[in-house]
């Protein structure tokens, strides 16, 4: 599989911070061509500078399959697509939870997942796939993670019923686990080093993940050509503690 995405045009939507930009360098390293998106415009520019003259990006709001509609009429046909596009966590417990907040939760993570793939499907060449993302909280839900594990559950779901209905397209997901991101910005940085070295020390690894790490997996799963309807979990052995 060394070679097996020189040449190949991969979408990254959600790919200037974090996984999704570790992704798109990772492709990109590979001899991609990376399309990258971001609902903002500074996002995207920061990450074509980063990524180089073989990426090009786009601004788009992912929750409006408008702007989802027009991304793809402007990328044309594509190889790769990779979903990695997501807002902040809604964690509180059922009792107190505001459920027009919870439906809102899923507009992005899960419908816009869907938007992304009804639009982007029908230009994906040959020999292309799909990767999406959720995590381990629908594996292993922690009190409060309601809406994180349904969208979790929601993804998971989807990507085996998509599987079914787009094959050839292979469809799969990565399901990270705790893993230092952009996500977590808004903690200050040192009660966000201590959450990281706590949770890290309860792994089996011992460690919390780098995005690099888990870009591995969705190169992985863009070039095996004998994987569909998947979710590989790439979390540090966090389901079984």
């Amino acid at each position: 599989m060394t070679n097996a995405l020189k040449g190949k045009k991969v979408v990254v939507l959600g790919g200037t911070s974090g996984i999704g930009l570790a992704t798109a360098m990772a492709a990109s390293r590979a001899g991609a061509s990376v399309v990258v998106t971001s609902s903002k415009q500074k996002n995207v520019d920061a990450a074509v500078a980063a990524l180089g003259s073989s990426a090009i990006g786009y601004a788009t709001d992912l929750g409006d399959e408008t702007q989802t509609r027009a991304l793809f009429e402007r990328i044309l046909d594509l190889d790769h697509l990779v979903f990695t596009a997501g807002d902040s966590l809604l964690l509180e417990p059922i009792a107190t939870m505001d459920l027009q907040s919870a439906r809102k939760a899923f507009e992005l993570r899960v419908f816009g997942a869907m938007a992304a793939v009804k639009h982007a499907a029908p230009r994906v060449r040959p020999g292309g796939s799909i990767v999406l993302t959720h995590g381990v909280a629908g594996q292993r839900p922690m009190s409060g993670w309601t809406v994180g594990a349904s969208i979790c559950g929601a993804v998971e779901s989807l990507t085996r019923a998509l599987a079914v209905e787009l094959a050839p397209i292979r469809v799969n997901a990565v399901s990270p686990g705790f893993v230092r991101t952009p996500l977590w910005a808004s903690i200050p940085e040192a009660e966000r080093e201590a959450m990281y070295r706590d949770a890290g020390s309860r792994l089996p690894v011992g460690r919390i993940g780098a995005p690099e790490q888990i870009a591995e997996t969705y190169l992985y799963l863009m070039q095996n050509e004998f994987s569909t309807g998947q979710t590989v979990v790439v979390d540090g052995g966090g389901v079984l503690v």
